[in-house]
């Protein structure tokens, strides 16, 4: 699709891309919408009902990767073998969460229909058919296929294959993924890549169960115990008594085994809480709106030593935490 000349380039907010037509003439907004989804989601055959006037894109990079957010109204979105490209050009992987709404998704040979909560992938390398057939909010992760290093009889093994939120995987996946989109661009560097890793161990685990290669002592079945773990931390963060005791406790599994799975984070368990406490200190001290004292911050986080936090916080910022903030402010 040739871009609309009456169409206005994406606001550019920080770390990212936001199209919305809520600011444009109604006879404007039709266009501008096909043309903020052809721009944002590549060659692409969209369907969009006349009386469907747009919504609101929201794109950020995550280093090769890409968040994005949409919420729309109805529209029917499929890649012909026609509009496949050429190999190495587009060869990205979407996984979705459906946020809000229904969705049917149709590829290799598999029909799923799919509601609130549900994760599904389809991958832009082949053909697909995805109907959106009432308002919907979706979050996405683009992945350059390479990132997965799946085979192409894996990754035909996951495509269209919904996990629901009542599963163990989905349970774990949703809320990351939608965590992992809201909160793009605000991530150190360090942290997003993290979480990016992790989403693509989450597919991995995904095409060994689809597969059958699943074992309680694979790597990758180690790999999602140890995200479910590092999500129990971040919900439990502000609790003083978080200690490797109670987490080990609370994943019914030993000391041993839990200080085992943290040998490849390159930190031990209470380091790593306090790292997550320190990330999340350093977050909002930064921002201009927190006016919360700083021993208020340290103990929301779990410090119940203004000191100790202080100390801690310079070994691992380099200044001071009122220096942080007035850096910041």
């Amino acid at each position: 699709m040739s871009p609309d000349s009456s169409c206005p380039e994406p606001e550019q907010p920080p770390g990212g891309t936001l199209c919305t037509t809520d600011s444009l003439p109604a006879h404007r907004r039709h266009a501008y919408w096909r043309e903020s989804l052809s721009r944002t989601f590549g060659a692409v055959d969209f369907s969009v009902p006349d009386e469907v006037q747009g919504g609101t894109i929201r794109a950020v990079p995550l280093g090769r990767l890409r968040a994005v957010t949409v919420d729309g109204e109805r529209l029917t979105t499929r890649r012909t073998r026609r509009l496949v490209p050429p190999s190495g050009k587009d060869e990205y992987v979407v996984v979705k969460l459906l946020d809000r709404g229904v969705a049917r998704l149709e590829q290799d040979g598999r029909d799923a229909l799919l509601g609130p909560g549900d994760v599904f992938v389809y991958d832009r390398t082949r053909p697909f058919r995805l109907s959106l057939p009432q308002s919907f909010r979706t979050k996405s992760l683009l992945l350059p296929r390479e990132t997965l290093g799946l085979s192409e009889n894996d990754m035909a093994h996951l495509t269209a294959s919904p996990l629901g939120p009542d599963t163990p995987l989905g349970r774990v996946l949703s809320p990351f993924l939608a965590g992992l989109v809201d909160g793009a661009g605000t991530y150190p560097s360090r942290i997003g890549e993290l979480m990016v890793r992790n989403i693509v161990d989450l597919l991995g685990v995904l095409a060994d169960e689809r597969l059958n290669r699943t074992s309680p002592d694979a790597p990758r079945g180690n790999r999602a115990l140890l995200l479910r773990i590092q999500a129990y931390i971040d919900r439990h963060l502000a609790d003083p008594d978080l200690t490797p005791h109670t987490i080990a406790r609370a994943h019914h599994i030993s000391l041993r085994q839990l200080h085992r799975l943290f040998e490849s984070e390159d930190a031990t368990v209470g380091r790593w809480v306090q790292r997550r406490r320190l990330e999340e200190c350093e977050r909002e001290l930064g921002r201009r709106a927190s006016g919360r004292p700083i021993a208020a911050v340290a103990h929301r986080w779990g410090f119940t030593s203004a000191a100790h936090f202080s100390r801690v916080f310079r070994d691992a910022y380099g200044m001071s935490p009122r220096e942080w903030r007035d850096a910041h402010s």
